[in-house]
């Protein structure tokens, strides 16, 4: 295990995860709601997974097969980075209010395993994140993908079980419009770094 590539990409998994979305709002909302949280943190963590590692695994030999993907989807993935970056960037002076969260009556265990899992794999930024960006960057630590790919994985697991569990701790601190504005800017200065080392190792 190459931890210093393992750190790289338990940085880059919670990276692209932390941002506010409509998976992890769902996540939240089911933490604060107290139901079905160990079910929908472990069914958005094992999706992430799966998709993790058919990217970390497979990018290269799909790379291999067709040469001209690899540049194609370091700058893509380069663009994409600065984008979303500018995007949070975005969030963070804009946002006004802190993240609702919907009060109803119980959900059937059925139905909040259903919407979990549409939201995960139903969404087409899943997997340029997963399987796309993250075995694109992967391709820079040849022979370390598995490093890349353990980190990656855990800081998916980290963070869904912390939100899904934690979110009696951080129900008062997001409920202030700042709290989300300072996550959204580490999250704007972290994809930038990104979006440059892909940039400088083209």
């Amino acid at each position: 295990m190459n931890f210093p590539v393992f750190g790289t990409g338990l940085m880059m998994g919670l990276s692209l995860i932390v941002a506010i979305g409509a998976q992890n709002a769902f996540v939240l909302r089911q933490g604060l709601r107290n139901e079905h949280i160990f079910a929908v943190c472990l069914a958005c963590a094992v999706s992430d997974a799966m998709l993790i590692t058919l990217g970390v695994s497979s990018f290269r030999q799909i790379a291999a097969l067709l040469p001209w993907l690899d540049p194609v989807m370091r700058y893509g993935g380069a663009a994409f980075l600065i984008w979303y970056g500018a995007k949070s960037l975005y969030s963070a002076f804009r946002s006004s209010g802190a993240l609702g969260v919907q009060e109803a009556g119980a959900s059937n265990f059925r139905a909040t395993l259903l919407t979990c899992l549409a939201l995960t794999w139903l969404n087409p930024h899943v997997y340029l994140d997963t399987v796309m960006l993250l075995g694109t960057i992967s391709t820079r630590f040849p022979g370390q993908e598995v490093s890349f790919a353990a980190g990656a994985v855990t800081g998916s697991f980290l963070f869904f079980f912390s939100l899904g569990y934690g979110a009696t701790w951080l129900r008062p601190i997001f409920s202030k419009p700042a709290s989300w504005r300072i996550l959204e800017t580490l999250i704007t200065l972290t994809m930038w770094m990104i979006a440059l080392n892909l940039l400088r190792q083209a």
